[in-house]
């Protein structure tokens, strides 16, 4: 990964990835564009440096897990209620999966910032080893807490 181009390509193909981490710690959207370019620039910085010891994806997970709960926990503020729905990822006609979906990221917010990365993971269909790997957590150790995890949406959601 050594090239200029290569790294703009790579961002390119992984901006799904990176906006929705973002998007689970953000709490607006001025705050999602900070911490989408921080993770970016935390990219550009470490990929040089990355020795295909766990797959690319894991590693972009990781990274961007960290610096958005590091970021996450210096801008400790409130929980605010602005939409990040985004139009690239709804169809405008369907009202009810847009209040849902909000609905959930609102509950998600209200996790601590492990819980809402293992959450992610999660959502994102990440296996319990390959969570394992991206937290460095135990296969157990992730199965307990996605349970739990499952267990406090349910409550806040009302579900």
């Amino acid at each position: 990964m050594r090239s200029e181009t290569f790294f703009k390509e790579f961002i390119e193909d992984n901006r799904a990835t990176i906006y929705k981490i973002c998007r689970i710690y953000a709490n607006d959207a001025e705050e999602l564009k900070d911490f989408v370019q921080e993770v970016t620039i935390q990219l550009w910085r470490s990929h040089q440096n990355f020795e295909n010891r766990s797959k690319l994806s894991t590693w972009v997970y990781r990274v961007a897990l960290n610096v958005c709960m590091t970021l996450s926990k210096r801008k400790k503020r409130g929980i605010d209620t602005v939409s990040l729905l985004s139009t690239d990822w709804y169809d405008d006609d369907n009202e009810v999966e847009k209040e849902q979906l909000e609905a959930l990221y609102t509950a998600i917010r209200k996790l601590s910032e492990s819980e809402r990365a293992i959450i992610l993971l999660y959502l994102e269909d990440k296996s319990y080893r390959e969570i394992s790997e991206i937290l460095g957590i135990t296969v157990t150790n992730v199965g307990v807490r996605v349970n739990r995890v499952k267990n406090q949406l349910k409550t806040l959601t009302n579900g």
